[in-house]
């Protein structure tokens, strides 16, 4: 069982510190202070985790699989994280205090980015040529679905291990033809880089038979049992965000700056437009609200992921996902 010793006293640790008034929920991200990380900020800025009773601070993180083993252990109570990469760390180690409440990505940015005078403009075009792809990424971890998906032999692909600092820069040197990473960073990138956008192809899994579901919120369950209010007011703070978001996305990339004065506003801005109008605010999330799922859409993720991984435990979608925590006072809807 997952549960050793040092994790069981980091949570108790965890929950005990929570128990206070104003109880302290840092949150890890999975990526860097960039456009799609701005609602959060804004959340913060407008007091919006204040006045939920929360104590709120954002870390960065290194890739989609960073904030899984933060929340499990109990370091951080609440983290964004992949929901299939979740799934396997749950068959990995079962019995870990960690779920997904509140989905983000409803679209996963999941993409390969490929150069078009490289050869690269549609999914079966990587065959015989070289893709880079960082181990963590999570875009990586879903290839294999997206592979089978659209009848890519992964034998005939050449898969480059490479670090997330020189992903882009490879693609841009054409040391490799495509790389795996979320679209709206990878492409941004690699056109910060020079390439011309003509030259860009972006080639989302989503739209090529991929059924999986992306980003989400995940929490420590120990935490979120002894603290259920505290999450929920969480969850509704996130909700907000992003609704302010969508209606000012100008000063939402102002908040963020503030935290990452390196960054381009500008780059940054066409970044957060990309995860809003790609990921976040799709067709099913504009009728439904935020932050829920699909069931039937999940089983089918399910079963995608167990064409191309083996089980050692039987996949339960209560497992992966809770919405027990979402707040019902009509916070999640979009409209």
């Amino acid at each position: 069982m997952f549960r050793h010793a040092v994790a069981s006293f980091a949570a108790a640790l965890l929950i005990g510190s929570a128990a206070s008034a104003e109880t302290a929920m840092p949150f890890a991200l999975d990526w860097k202070f960039e456009g799609p990380a701005a609602p959060y900020f804004v959340a913060l800025d407008k007091g919006y985790f204040s006045a939920e009773g929360l104590t709120v601070e954002i870390t960065e993180g290194a890739g989609s699989l960073d904030a899984i083993p933060k929340v499990a252990t109990g370091a951080y109570p609440i983290g964004f994280a992949d929901i299939n990469s979740l799934m396997k760390f749950l068959d990995q180690n079962p019995g870990a205090p960690v779920t997904a409440v509140m989905m983000i990505y409803d679209k996963p940015p999941f993409a390969m980015v490929g150069r078009k005078s490289l050869g690269i403009e549609k999914p079966a075009d990587i065959a015989g040529k070289v893709l880079g792809a960082p181990p963590p990424d999570g875009a990586w971890a879903q290839f294999p679905i997206f592979a089978a998906e659209n009848g890519i032999d992964m034998a005939t692909v050449t898969v480059e291990p490479v670090g997330f600092p020189v992903r882009e820069p490879m693609l841009a040197e054409g040391k490799v033809a495509a790389v795996t990473g979320f679209s709206f960073t990878s492409s941004l990138n690699v056109k910060r880089l020079g390439v011309p956008a003509e030259d860009i192809s972006v080639i989302l899994m989503a739209d090529h038979g991929v059924a999986l579901y992306g980003n989400a919120v995940i929490v420590n369950t120990d935490f979120a049992k002894a603290n259920p209010a505290a999450v929920t007011g969480f969850l509704r703070a996130v909700a907000m965000g992003w609704k302010d978001t969508v209606a000012d996305p100008e000063a939402a990339i102002a908040s963020l700056i503030t935290r990452n004065p390196a960054a381009d506003p500008g780059l940054e801005a066409e970044r957060l437009a990309l995860s809003i109008k790609d990921n976040v605010m799709t067709d099913w999330v504009m009728a439904n609200g935020m932050g829920n799922i699909d069931p039937a859409r999940m089983d089918k993720a399910i079963e995608q992921t167990k064409s191309v991984y083996t089980f050692v435990n039987a996949p339960d979608a209560a497992l992966y996902f809770d919405p027990a925590y979402l707040p019902t006072d009509g916070s999640l809807m979009m409209k």
